[in-house]
């Protein structure tokens, strides 16, 4: 007989719905007094299937995440006990200061958020003022846990 714990692992098929479905993910870095810097980021996957998110290259989680790479996100649905649903991943984030891959980004999250189709990758054009002004945060995931207590 499997433990709670087990019972309520989600497949990696639901843990990708999940992540589909969520709009935002709470992102937790380490902040200058050892305290985690938690903060809501809307997100999306990479071309290869990470997990990113852009932000101003010099806002607090950047100078956290350069400083020490470690990383813990969340993406949770759900309201009564029953509904919820959540996976955490915990990983090393790669920021990239790339207005290129920052112009990716912010297309790829503007889709996922708006639920509209992903969009073709553009090469070909300059970076809008703001890619310039912003970094991607890409997640390398090394632990990952999930639950669902309607399968309790």
């Amino acid at each position: 007989m499997a433990n709670a714990r087990t019972r309520i692992e989600l497949t990696q098929e639901e843990q990708d719905q999940l992540l589909e479905d969520a709009q935002t993910l709470q992102i937790a870095s380490i902040g200058p007094n050892g305290f985690p810097h938690l903060v809501p980021m809307w997100f999306a996957r990479d071309d290869e299937g990470l997990l990113i998110f852009s932000t101003y290259g010099t806002s607090q989680k950047i100078v956290n995440l350069e400083r020490d790479e470690r990383i813990t996100v969340l993406a949770e649905t759900g309201t009564a006990y029953n509904e919820v649903k959540g996976v955490s991943i915990e990983g090393r984030a790669e920021v990239v200061r790339d207005p290129q891959v920052t112009m990716r980004t912010l297309q790829l999250v503007g889709a996922h958020t708006n639920h509209q189709p992903r969009p073709e990758p553009v090469t070909d054009t300059e970076p809008p003022p703001v890619a310039h002004k912003r970094v991607t945060v890409r997640i390398h995931p090394e632990r990952t846990r999930s639950w669902d207590h309607g399968k309790l």
